[in-house]
């Protein structure tokens, strides 16, 4: 959880009742901050407070809304009409005037990850027009032939980031901190140039991307296209969903290829 306010004291109360209900808590005590601890941190939940000493908290509210759906629940002294509908216009999720009730804020909290589904099983498998990743094994197939290809450590980590998000934008920020896990400056050339080599693997033309696409000046996003029928991101192993024969399919066939890979066709309609 991401807690933004520039009260030192209200920062602790919050940290120390969250801490008591299971939740790990990183802290901003300033707009800047803020965006740059959402972009390194990803978290679940930001908490904010309106009032910054760098701004105004409903401004934050709307550069964060243009690169994350993140849930966003205002914790503020301002409560008036006024000033709730604005937070809501900007695009937080819910408002909690000070001075709230623990359980309330955590009640709140609770309800708002059970509307954004933000608790959700990993992807298993990811099958395309153009590829498929068996995540789980960490294969990737390409081409209609769906030849194996080789993915390096960081190219199946910087993929894993991209699929797991579809149609979301990962920043350079994100993606460095994940891959290296400290806050440093990300090298955004040398991230172009891992997009690059995984797009000669997996794109049908490199240099006319239609599912690794990149947001100048921002990162990159995974883009699935859901007009054609063999494109999407499967909730649990596809052997579970796919046709009954599956799995006697790839053995008989003496394929080395997941089950998944050989029923993709019969799995395709199921998936979302």
């Amino acid at each position: 959880m991401l807690v933004v306010d520039g009260d030192a004291q209200m920062r602790r109360a919050l940290r120390l009742d969250l801490r008591a209900n299971g939740f790990r808590t990183v802290e901003a005590d300033t707009g800047r901050m803020a965006m740059t601890l959402a972009a390194c941190r990803n978290p679940d939940i930001v908490l904010l407070d309106l009032d910054l000493p760098d701004g105004d908290g409903c401004t934050l509210i709307t550069s964060l809304r243009r690169w994350t759906a993140t849930p966003i629940i205002v914790v503020s002294a301002r409560s008036r009409e006024r000033d709730i509908v604005r937070a809501l216009e900007a695009g937080a999720d819910d408002f909690v005037s000070k001075p709230f009730g623990a359980a309330e804020l955590m009640a709140r909290m609770r309800a708002v990850l059970r509307r954004r589904g933000t608790v959700a099983v990993e992807p298993a498998e990811v099958i395309t027009s153009a590829f498929a990743l068996d995540l789980a094994g960490h294969r990737a197939f390409s081409g209609r032939e769906r030849s194996e290809v080789h993915l390096t450590r960081l190219e199946w980590a910087l993929v894993g980031q991209l699929v797991r998000r579809p149609n979301r934008l990962v920043t350079y920020e994100q993606i460095s901190a994940s891959l290296w896990e400290q806050r440093v400056e990300p090298d955004r050339n040398l991230l172009r140039v891992h997009m690059g080599h995984i797009r000669q693997k997996l794109e049908p033309e490199p240099g006319r991307p239609r599912f690794f696409m990149t947001d100048a000046g921002a990162g990159f996003r995974f883009e699935p296209h859901p007009h054609e029928r063999r494109v999407g991101i499967a909730r649990q192993p596809v052997m579970r969903i796919g046709s009954a024969n599956a799995s006697n399919a790839s053995r008989s066939s003496g394929s080395t290829k997941p089950a998944a890979m050989v029923a993709s066709a019969d799995a395709a309609n199921r998936w979302r």
